[in-house]
């Protein structure tokens, strides 16, 4: 029986989650696996445009759901009493993948990749005094305090531990800012990935 992998990427606004979420599926679709993503959002979603006819179907209609079949696309809009989980939500609409990427959902029973930089806060989502340590597989980071040599990381957990992946590596976020990172490369390991999802 095959599985869908699923793991979650958090951390604090601005700390990059979107930036790794991007780089693992496009390297895991280069690596043709099936890859889907669910982004947790804290506000509405945007319903395109006032007077649109799609906007009009979920504003003024007060349809159940809109979907929009464009060339290429297909996009479903669905009114819910409430928020499911992450689990939950793959079930039901991400059927065939290989691997489902989570951004957010920290309280969620997944293993986690935290993307931790000290421009987003003084110190990352994890504590040790609340947190299971084993629902982390990683803390990507820029802050040396939370540098671990090789020889600490657990085997299970072979991820990087820093951020950027490679000294000089250059990032450009979504506002068109490069920005050229400094530090010491590390290394290239393969995602190991827990089996969440039973099919």
């Amino acid at each position: 029986m095959a599985a869908t992998r699923m793991i979650s990427v958090i951390g604090r606004k601005n700390a990059g989650k979107t930036t790794l979420l991007v780089a693992l599926a496009a390297e895991l679709g280069r690596r043709k696996f099936r890859v889907m993503t669910i982004k947790h959002g804290t506000h509405t979603a945007d319903m395109d445009r006032q007077g649109k006819d799609t906007w009009r179907h979920w504003h003024e209609g007060k349809a159940e759901r809109v979907l929009l079949e464009a060339p290429g696309q297909r996009v479903l809009f669905e009114r819910t009493p409430r928020e499911s989980d992450p689990i939950t939500l793959a079930r039901r609409y991400l059927d065939g993948a290989d691997i489902v990427l989570v951004e957010g959902f920290k309280r969620e029973p997944l293993p986690k990749i935290e993307v931790y930089r000290l421009v987003a806060g003084p110190d990352p989502v994890f504590d040790a005094t609340a947190h299971d340590p084993a629902d982390w597989v990683a803390l990507i980071t820029d802050n040396p305090a939370y540098r671990a040599p090789p020889s600490r990381v657990p085997s299970r957990t072979r991820w990087t531990s820093c951020w950027p992946p490679t000294s000089g590596a250059r990032s450009t976020c979504r506002r068109g800012i490069t920005r050229r990172w400094t530090g010491t490369p590390c290394v290239r390991p393969t995602l190991p990935v827990r089996p969440v999802i039973a099919r």
